[in-house]
């Protein structure tokens, strides 16, 4: 693999003002590194919902909400390049084809309920207001 960020560089970047995602698996081209900083108050679900797993794997939150092409396509403006990791490294993250293929979490799917809902509730307040 092309010389890139290990996992122990990648999680030292975890907080607001210096936040990193790995995202993609071996079927997609990845995993890669994304420096999404200076996104974080533009996130539609919120700073919250990347900053849970910054320094982390988040392929598998990207991949259960079901971003848009165009949101594809702005994240490799934040690319800052592949994770340097050794095959087991990558397995153990669950960014191996084999385990990508496997069944999502379930805990992603809960927190995209929890998003719908607080969003929806807002709207309706919005408008009775």
């Amino acid at each position: 693999m092309a010389q890139g960020l290990t996992l122990d560089e990648v999680a030292t970047h975890n907080h607001e003002k210096d936040c990193y995602l790995i995202i993609g698996n071996t079927n997609n081209g990845g995993p890669k590194v994304y420096d999404v900083t200076k996104y974080l108050d533009d996130h539609p679900g919120g700073a919250e919902v990347m900053l849970e797993l910054a320094g982390k794997y988040a392929d598998d939150m990207f991949e259960d909400i079901g971003h848009s092409n165009e949101a594809r396509k702005q994240l490799k403006q934040f690319l800052v390049g592949p994770l340097d990791a050794t095959d087991e490294e990558i397995e153990k993250l669950g960014a191996s084809s084999t385990a990508a293929s496997g069944a999502s979490s379930g805990g992603a799917t809960v927190g995209f309920f929890v998003v719908v809902v607080a969003v929806g509730l807002g709207l309706y307040f919005y408008t009775q207001s």
